[in-house]
């Protein structure tokens, strides 16, 4: 079971403070290429050198460091909570947190936050009810760490000041955060238990308790937003923020499952050895085979959004039993047989989409026409699966109808339009689907309308740097940001605050401040989202035009900085390092439409569910429920 909560940010001691404190036989931590910190022992001082043993008997190594670089060791063992280490450094940090480790502690507070690592196995007994039992009522740090005291913390604040609490679950991909979640939940259930079915309109008394149901609907989430990364085989790439919602019996009465950031454009292009989202390889290997023929499926060697990894199958996961498993999933949340095909008809279409090529027009300098007699066969069966007709998505896919003072103009696109017109297609296709998935999941559980409070539970993918990044991660790496400065906020300047209040003799910690970063993103009127938005105002504007602006507008920002071989790249330095966007698709993600051919080709369908999905949309604020 791998967990993580939240991570710490250690603030480095004053390095004429460790200067002072060196004097040979001391013990110390210095930087090493292979283990980022090793033990050392000091030997001599000279000025700013100095001379370090490392390791003992015939394996002693002897080297000379700046004395900037050594970094005091405690002397005592490993602390549950950080908060109590003499020297709260980086080389410390780790230590501790691998010290309990080794002792099967995968838990360490920081004050009041809870740090996990993940021990990659499962851990039964460290979850069962009478664990729980053990920490109801416990105030935080009466007994050793663990998630379940977060929780309690949060319920018991809950009850106690009558106001909805929120815990944040982030960390990097593979930390664990689901399970976290999963696992949060599953105390609040045990705390609170349903004071009944859940209160939706006309709903079924007999049903089963609410948080039950949130939990059974996690494969079907799983299925559709989870998909196997470089560091994870089943990373959440979307975020998840649910709502578990109380009566005036502190009784959970209802939940709402809310998500953002899904990661689209993994729907079109994914990286050796990642996969695409779970659900293609679970339909293409799982089918039955009426199904294979009705949907006209190959196997994910033969879809080009699928076989741009050599990486089908995953250790230890059977794609045809987690079929069965989102199918189940899907019948527990209310979904139909009928609806339930229709889902994976607009799966099936999805990828037969991807093996639709194009090639320079023969007849038309600006045009494109269908690459092959496979190109033709892929249009076709799209077209078929989703019920549209074949000839209105072919035109759909090679023209754009632009609005004029004289009326419509139909423009022949060329081909490198023509294929982002099918990636956009493709990635609209799924996001609405997801969507639709995430309503149904809600309708099933129900809200309580008339809930007292709510415990919120926060999972977000944490920061993330590629070797190639866009607009998703340019988002992550903001909500990241943007929590950064909340655990910056509630870890050291609303303590330091406090100290100076209560007259507290201590000395001032430095912590890297990132409101500069955050600046930079969201002030207006030249933060680089204000230029974003101001781009996709004109129509006309490309992206070399776009990088241009931020080159100019932020050049002197010591954030920002433009990278030498590239004309439409940027840098940013954020607070977890740098990270190099490329700027060349921010105008259209950032616009994030439904091209109306696609729109109208897709709301005329003869299948109920596309119909559905690409209806008009009411505004947020009136399609949520009350959200606390």
């Amino acid at each position: 079971m791998g967990l993580e909560v939240a991570t710490a940010a250690a603030a480095a001691a004053d390095g004429s403070e460790v200067a002072t404190a060196l004097h040979p036989g001391v013990r110390v931590w210095v930087p090493d290429a292979l283990d980022a910190w090793i033990a050392a022992e000091v030997l001599a001082i000279t000025g700013d050198t100095v001379k370090v043993a490392i390791g003992s008997g015939a394996g002693k190594t002897e080297k000379e460091v700046r004395a900037s670089d050594c970094n005091l060791q405690e002397k005592g063992h490993a602390e549950e909570d950080m908060v109590k280490l003499n020297y709260l450094h980086e080389p410390g940090v780790l230590h501790n947190l691998g010290a309990r480790y080794s002792l099967d502690e995968i838990y360490t507070y920081t004050g009041s936050i809870l740090i996990a690592v993940n021990p990659f196995q499962r851990l039964p007994h460290l979850y069962d009810h009478h664990m729980m039992d053990q920490y109801q009522g416990m105030a935080l740090g009466e007994l050793s760490p663990h998630v379940f005291a977060i929780a309690e913390a949060a319920f018991r604040t809950m009850v106690k000041e009558r106001y909805s609490q929120a815990i944040l679950v982030s960390g990097e991909s593979g930390a664990g955060k689901t399970e976290t979640t999963k696992q949060i939940m599953h105390y609040l259930a045990h705390m609170g238990g349903s004071s009944g079915a859940s209160k939706r309109a006309g709903g079924d008394t007999s049903a089963r308790p609410v948080e039950q149901q949130v939990l059974e609907s996690n494969p079907l989430l799983e299925a559709f937003g989870n998909a196997k990364t470089v560091r994870n085989d089943n990373s959440s790439r979307f975020g998840k923020f649910v709502e578990i919602q109380f009566d005036a019996n502190n009784r959970i009465s209802g939940a709402a499952i809310r998500t953002y950031l899904l990661e689209r454009s993994r729907i079109v292009t994914i990286n050796d050895p990642e996969r695409n989202f779970h659900i293609f390889y679970q339909l293409c290997d799982g089918a039955s085979d009426d199904e294979r023929k009705s949907l006209r499926l190959g196997s994910p060697k033969d879809y080009y959004y699928t076989n741009q990894s050599t990486c089908v199958n995953l250790t230890g996961f059977d794609n045809a039993v987690e079929y069965g498993a989102t199918r189940h999933a899907m019948d527990i949340v209310g979904i139909s047989k009928a609806e339930q095909d229709n889902v994976m008809r607009v799966v099936a279409g999805i990828l037969h989409l991807g093996n639709v090529t194009f090639s320079a027009s023969k007849e038309d300098d600006d045009g494109c026409e269908l690459a092959d007699d496979a190109a033709r066969t892929a249009l076709g069966d799209a077209a078929a699966v989703m019920m549209i007709d074949g000839e209105r998505l072919e035109k759909a896919l090679k023209t754009r109808t632009i609005a004029t003072r004289d009326g419509l103009i139909t423009k022949p696109l060329d081909v490198a339009a023509a294929t982002n017109s099918r990636d956009s297609l493709a990635k609209t296709l799924y996001s609405r689907l997801f969507d639709w998935l995430v309503q149904k999941i809600n309708a099933s559980i129900g809200q309580d309308p008339d809930s007292k409070s709510f415990i919120g539970v926060l999972d977000i993918y944490g920061f993330e740097s590629f070797k190639t990044n866009s607009f998703e991660q340019f988002c992550i790496n903001l909500a990241n940001e943007k929590l950064q400065q909340h655990f910056n906020q509630h870890v050291f300047k609303m303590e330091q605050e406090e100290y100076e209040r209560e007259a507290i003799d201590w000395s001032y910690i430095e912590f890297v401040d990132n409101q500069d970063v955050l600046d930079l993103i969201e002030k207006k009127p030249i933060g680089i989202i204000s230029l974003l938005d101001e781009a996709c105002m004109f129509p006309a504007t490309t992206h070399e035009q776009f990088a241009n602006k931020l080159y100019t507008a932020l050049k002197d920002n010591a954030r920002f900085t433009k990278p030498k071989r590239s004309m439409t790249a940027f840098t940013l330095t954020h607070y977890a390092g740098e990270v190099t966007y490329e700027s060349d698709y921010f105008i259209e993600k950032n616009k994030d439409f439904v091209v109306a051919e696609h729109q109208a080709l897709l709301g005329a369908s003869e299948l109920e569910l596309l119909v559905d999905i690409f209806e008009a949309k009411p505004e947020p604020a009136e399609a949520e429920g009350k959200g606390g």
